[in-house]
This record gives structure tokens, sequence and C-alpha cells, in this order.
């Protein structure tokens, strides 16, 4: 029996293994998968350089928001190595301008034993499609696992985000079957930017999910799978 791809996933900022529950559930029937956190550096090239050491030779990645982002670094790095590439939910550009104030003042906030009120009032109520924002059980997990990683982690992601440069050229340059999807409803990383992130590659689909918003694994979790089982089943260049 032949071995089976490894798929690997990358978590957003202050989430953890819990964001891609449902895709581990249906994809680990046909592929490896393992879901890696983003959580041992303050730099989105460290963290890109940190996944690439521990993942095999050759592999799929997928990423969502911060994840999709090392995900895009890691393209630029070692194109040759990752087979396919799904991005959602994310951002290819550096942060926009004046966001590094905001950014700072939560960094502060949460050094001063205030992440929960950041994390509660300030982040997670722009996460969710109109639908889902009453879903009580989907926003406490959105809590429970910013509260889990904790302040530290929080600060670190803060920085790689705040800091990070423009992805373009990661995109442009990467040959391999890509899947470019979004919550038709995100407000953080809008179908727009994800419409540019497609016209920038050579082998992107578009995928928009009805009823989500940033958080679209867990939003419509059929509809994702759906998108990254057809994906996992483009066929990659003998090269590759």
């Amino acid at each position: 029996m032949a071995a089976r791809e490894k798929l690997i996933l990358l978590p957003g900022m202050l989430c953890d293994a819990r964001l891609f529950t449902p895709q581990a559930e249906a994809l680990s029937r046909t592929h490896d998968v393992e879901i890696v956190m983003i959580d041992s550096a303050d730099s989105i090239e460290a963290l890109a350089d940190h996944v690439l050491e521990r993942a095999p030779e050759r592999f799929d990645l997928a990423g969502l928001s911060m994840g999709g982002i090392v995900a895009m670094a890691m393209a630029g790095k070692a194109p040759e190595r990752i087979l396919r590439l799904a991005l959602l939910d994310t951002n290819h550009l550096a942060d926009a301008e004046g966001r590094d104030k905001i950014r700072n003042r939560q960094i502060d906030a949460v050094g001063k034993g205030d992440m929960r009120r950041v994390v509660v009032d300030e982040m997670k109520p722009v996460y969710l499609a109109a639908r889902n924002r009453s879903d009580q059980a989907l926003l406490d997990l959105l809590v429970d696992m910013a509260m889990d990683l904790g302040p530290e982690v929080f600060v670190q992601q803060s920085l790689a985000l705040r800091d990070r440069g423009d992805q373009t050229a990661a995109l442009k340059a990467y040959t391999g079957p890509t899947l470019i999807l979004c919550g038709e409803e995100d407000m953080l990383c809008p179908p727009e930017r994800h419409r540019e992130m497609a016209g920038l590659m050579r082998r992107a689909e578009l995928r928009l999910i009805r009823d989500a918003g940033h958080i679209s694994t867990l939003e419509n979790p059929h509809a994702v799978n759906d998108a990254l089982s057809s994906w996992l089943g483009a066929a990659v260049s003998p090269s590759a």
C-alpha cells in the first residue's frame, strides 16, 4: 500500500488544533493530517522555518488567517516541497498602516493582565458571520482557545503579524494547485482581498463560503471540507 500524502494544517492567531477539528476528522480518511501550532517565535519567517524543519520532504499545506500567512512564507522559501497550497481567510499584504498602534496597545493591555477583555471585546466579535454570532458554543470555543494559549503566545503572534512582510512575490512564484478560500462575510480578510490573491497565482481556484466569516472551518465545515477535498484531488506536476 502506498504511503498517504502528508497534509499540514496551520491554525490562525490564538487558535489551536480545535480550529480544524471537522477537517482533521474528514480528511484523515485519505491523508496523514498533522496540525502544527505556530506559537514558537515572534516572526513569520521564523515560524515558517520551524514548520519546514519538522515537515517531510513533500507535503500539502493549508493555513487559515495567520496560519495562511505562515504558509505563504513557506511557499516563498521552499515552493518545491509544497505539493498543493490552500490559503483560507488570510491576507498576503503587510500589516495595514496604523495597525501597529492597535497591536501595541493590545500587547500592553495583555501584559497588564487584560487578555480576556481584549479577546472578548476587541477581537472575537468581528470573527463570525451574522448568523453565527449568537452561537454561544462557538463563541466560547474561540475564547477558550485564546485563553488556553495565553498572554505569551498573544504577544509573540501579535509581533509576528505587526512586523510581517508582503507575500506577493511568493504567490506569484508558486505554481502548484492552490485553493483560495474565504467566508463571504469575513470582515478581517474580505473576499476582495482573496480575489487579489487568486489573481496573482498561476493555478488558483477561488471559493467563497456562504454563512461564514473569518472562522470558516467551524462556521460552515461541510462546505470547507468539500473545497479542501477537491483541492487535494488536483493533479500536481511530475517534477513535484
